[in-house]
């Protein structure tokens, strides 16, 4: 918001703009300065580089007052600006970088070099800059260096309900703090149950109970791969909204009781009790249904822990928890669907309108020999702290789980394999598509963690000797082994049955647009790393396609 005002009040004087967008496309972000204000002004003024959909695989209409970039190469977006500054012909232009995270997380502390060659040159040319970051990105030192290259430094927060921005330094205002009322708070955008297909849900709920959905096995290191890939790009905003949509999703548990047979919504009425504060009600709970349910899709094996727990404040042990089986002593807790959906099924199944929480205490990730959740009805104080994770952590993390996938793809080690339960679970839930179906937000760091891996298992690949083919080769059997879907590659790449989107297409109405968000990423970082090409979905079964299908370009 604050690149989007800036740029506001220069197209208010004449100032020509050239817009640099990493997080979402030119129209995005010019539809965005619509709702903000913007009116008509002089072809020319305001220019676009998108940087963007090349780097993730989005197909897009050409715009005259659009040049293209990738964010994975800071050379092009070099070539670009250059290009664009040449087009306006002016000087006294305002280059807006929103935002440097994308290209900083792809390129490392080569983005410092970017900003005293390309950045610092266009701004001595007689123009100015201003660039944004997400402060929790980038590693301490780096930032540092960052802030040491800029001649102004604004940090910026929302405290209150008040947008708070803290002056750092600047060359004619001394270092202060200056609060902003906000006239409008813009919402969290949560999917809209109005969605879902309900006759779909209980054929598909139907098929569950029988035990009829064996296809629909994955593999769990895949949506670990994709949840970690994408946990890079906003590691404080991402899990926060990653617990609010399942959470919310779980509330729906109320609506699903009636596609029971009768039989078990009569017992669900009988002896559901009215609140579920007590450990005799809370442990009924558990032992009727959701212990089932979490052994039913393999999540782990689940215990309530009657002897610790006492009135409104309840624990549940999990053993081979596939969330965080494989992050032994990682130095953090892991788990992220699990909590919420227990907070969601307790809100909803509960006669009384409390909501509730849950915390992980104890985690493989912490080195516990088992993992530990702690629920209750209202707010727990910790639990905002243990969502927001260090970079640091998230990258050790997400280190961990490369380390993983090249043993697999060049020595054909094992992924992840439970004592028990095995090395698959059966994803019910669409795990991977859910959260993003909630807010472009999490759209964007499906597909630039995609991005960013696929880039770097290609690149692994080819340093270790594999020729473009082989490297190919071996990640499609990577998605089969996975059971990411049916693979054929030809002209084109097929996916039957993608895990990522077949969910969409279950239970709601036709989606308008391809919904493969990580998949695709992953795809166009991987071949642009390999083959120097890049991906678009052009057929996706969310939207009522056979298959999902990618053009190479």
């Amino acid at each position: 918001m604050f690149c989007e005002q800036a740029v506001l009040q220069s197209l208010e004087v004449d100032r020509p703009i050239i817009f640099v967008t990493t997080e979402c496309s030119s129209s995005e972000a010019e539809k965005d300065l619509k709702e903000r204000g913007l009116g008509e002004i002089e072809r020319g003024l305001l220019n676009f580089i998108d940087a963007y959909n090349e780097t993730v695989g989005v197909s897009v209409s050409d715009r005259s007052d659009t040049v293209r970039a990738d964010c994975a190469n800071l050379s092009s977006i070099d070539i670009a600006i250059s290009k664009m500054s040449e087009r306006i012909g002016r000087k006294s232009a305002l280059l807006v970088f929103d935002s440097l995270t994308s290209p900083y997380l792809f390129s490392g502390s080569e983005i410092l070099r970017f900003m005293r060659l390309t950045l610092s040159k266009f701004a001595a040319e007689g123009n100015s800059v201003l660039a944004c970051i997400d402060e929790g990105c980038s590693k301490s030192e780096d930032l540092v260096a960052m802030m040491s290259l800029s001649s102004g430094v604004v940090k910026m927060d929302v405290e209150d309900g008040k947008r708070v921005l803290n002056v750092v330094k600047h060359p004619k205002v001394k270092p202060s703090r200056i609060e902003v009322p906000t006239t409008k708070i813009w919402a969290k955008k949560m999917y809209d149950a109005k969605i879902w297909d309900w006759e779909k849900i209980k054929r598909f709920f139907n098929a569950q109970q029988s035990g009829m959905l064996q296809q629909f096995e994955v593999n769990v290191f895949w949506p670990n791969f994709a949840f970690w890939s994408s946990m890079v790009w906003d590691p404080k905003r991402f899990p926060t909204m990653t617990y609010e949509v399942w959470k919310e999703f779980a509330t729906m548990t109320r609506d699903m009781i009636q596609l029971f047979p009768w039989r078990m919504k009569l017992l669900f009425k009988l002896f559901l009790p009215k609140n579920l504060s007590k450990v005799n009600d809370m442990k009924k709970l558990f032992s009727r249904f959701m212990i089932r349910h979490v052994k039913m899709r393999r999540d782990g094996i689940i215990e309530y822990l009657e002897d610790v727990s006492k009135t409104d404040e309840h624990y549940v042990r999990v053993y081979e928890s596939r969330e965080c089986c494989g992050f032994e002593n990682v130095g953090a807790a892991i788990a992220s669907v699990l909590p919420p959906l227990i907070a969601g099924m307790c809100k909803a199944l509960e006669k009384e309108e409390r909501d509730w929480n849950v915390i992980e205490t104890k985690c493989i990730g912490l080195g516990n020999p088992y993992c530990e959740l702690k629920f209750v009805p209202g707010e727990i104080d910790e639990l905002q702290g243990s969502l927001e994770k260090d970079i640091s952590v998230v990258e050790r993390i997400h280190d961990s789980l490369m380390h993983r996938l090249m043993g697999f793809l060049i020595d054909e080690k094992p992924l992840v394999k439970r004592p028990t339960l095995g090395s698959d679970f059966l994803m019910a839930h669409p795990d991977i598509t859910l959260p993003a179906m909630a807010g472009e937000r999490y759209r964007m760091a499906l597909r630039m963690g995609g991005a960013r891996a696929g880039k770097k298992v290609g690149e692994r690949l080819i340093d270790a000797g594999l020729n473009e083919d082989e490297a190919v080769g071996r990640v499609v059997h990577l998605l089969e082994y996975c059971n990411v879907g049916k693979v054929t590659m030809n002209e084109t790449l097929r996916i039957k049955d993608n895990c990522e989107s077949i969910y969409t297409k279950i239970l709601t109405e036709r989606w308008e647009e391809p919904s493969c968000f990580f998949t695709t990423g992953f795809l166009n970082g991987f071949f642009s790393a390999v083959k120097n090409q890049h991906v678009k979905e052009t057929k996706c079964i969310a939207m009522g396609d056979p298959y999902c299908e990618w053009e190479f370009r």
